[in-house]
């Protein structure tokens, strides 16, 4: 798998809102706020709060290796931070290992310590392709899939009156994170973030060819946590849920 630079997110623009980027260590947020809910003071928060929450998670797995190794559901210790205990309770869901919903846990958790500091109307946060937003506008999102001509092309509508959610993709042809797949794209939309970006990666485990599109999908729709799901392969896609498709140009 190759990695791509993060071009993606110029698709999130939106003259409502303002953006900025926190990173530290593998955490790479892109964090967008209305701008009449914008504080200057955001952006040092947010970094100084990512800081905080990857040190506590390093620490954490310095005493507890297999968690962060485990490809099943694995339990956390007592002592874990917070994050892990969530992040274990959803692999019992998914079926995979708990480190498959990490992205989305730590963008929900920068999310709550922000909403918490602030009063915030619109806010979105993307780490690595998987996304926590409560925002009061629809949103129409993409999918990107690296090398497939509908890379881009095609996305989901989604009503504001839905959020927020968590919208999450999972490739194994694109990026660093691991996947027995080889999706160029499995978008999964759940209430929950965590939910969704555990079951984006089990979902994408299951594609090898363009022919696994069908079967996964309607694996998928017998899903009551999934609210909606877009999967691409090569120049195939197959989608389902409550939202509808777009064509982008």
């Amino acid at each position: 798998m190759e990695y791509r630079e993060r071009f993606y997110r110029s698709t999130f623009s939106h003259e409502s809102r303002q953006w900025f980027p926190v990173k530290f260590l593998e955490s790479d947020l892109w964090i967008g706020v209305d701008k009449g809910s914008l504080d200057e003071s955001m952006p040092a928060y947010a970094l100084d709060a990512l800081i905080k929450l990857r040190r506590s998670m390093d620490d954490y797995l310095l005493v507890d290796p297999t968690y962060k190794k485990s490809l099943v559901p694995y339990d956390s210790r007592d002592s874990a931070p917070t994050i892990f205990k969530e992040m274990s309770k959803v692999s019992h869901r998914t079926g995979i290992g708990p480190m498959g919903a990490v992205a989305g846990a730590v963008a929900k958790h920068i999310a709550d310590m922000l909403m918490q500091e602030y009063q915030i109307q619109d806010l979105i946060i993307e780490n690595g392709g998987d996304i926590w937003a409560d925002v009061s506008t629809d949103v129409e999102i993409a999918v990107f899939a690296g090398e497939s001509p509908l890379s881009g092309k095609v996305g989901l509508h989604i009503p504001k009156q839905e959020f927020p959610l968590g919208i999450c993709t999972s490739s194994g042809t694109v990026g660093p994170s691991l996947s027995f797949g080889k999706a160029d794209a499995v978008m999964i939309v759940c209430r929950d973030v965590l939910l969704a970006d555990s079951y984006a990666t089990a979902m994408a485990n299951k594609i090898q060819t363009a022919d696994d599109l069908q079967p996964v999908i309607e694996h998928i729709s017998a899903n009551n946590d999934i609210l909606g799901a877009l999967a691409v392969k090569d120049d195939r896609m197959a989608v389902c849920g409550r939202y509808e498709l777009r064509l982008f140009k």
